[in-house]
């Protein structure tokens, strides 16, 4: 398996990775525009995992300056459990102790129970304590 940085080039193949990913929810930030807008914003921070047949994996992360955020953990169910997951976070953290963030966050859907035990399977803490709001801006509805 090669491990190397997401390029926005990657993005069919991992875009259909995502949709064969179970609890992986995909939004409109999903588009080729929204991948490339974080990828460009966030250089050196993502990967994918690759090997003769294509991408098996893949992680992306970024950081506000301060606090970093894992997102899209996605394995081919195919090809789990073999390290392929825990590569790609070591990765992305690395890269992102390499910048200065020490902490970092991954948001996991309640209902996704396979990403709910990996997370906390590897030392990650879950924080009962914050809910989280979203708010889609220009929806004048709701200000």
């Amino acid at each position: 398996m090669k491990y190397r940085s997401m390029q926005i080039s990657d993005y069919d193949p991992v875009i259909e990775l995502w949709r064969n990913c179970e609890g992986l929810s995909l939004r409109d930030a999903d588009s080729r525009a929204g991948i490339e807008k974080y990828l460009l914003r966030n250089p050196g921070l993502s990967f994918v995992a690759e090997d003769e047949t294509g991408i098996s994996g893949s992680i992306m992360a970024g950081h506000d300056g301060k606090r970093g955020y894992i997102q899209h953990l996605a394995v081919d169910p195919a090809r789990r459990k073999r390290g392929i997951a825990g590569k790609l976070v070591a990765l992305s953290l690395d890269a992102l102790k390499s910048q200065g963030i020490e902490k970092s966050h991954v948001h996991v859907l309640k209902e996704n129970q396979a990403g709910r035990s990996y997370w906390s399977s590897r030392g990650w803490s879950l924080r009962a304590e914050i809910e989280m709001y979203s708010f889609i801006n220009g929806d004048n509805e709701n200000t």
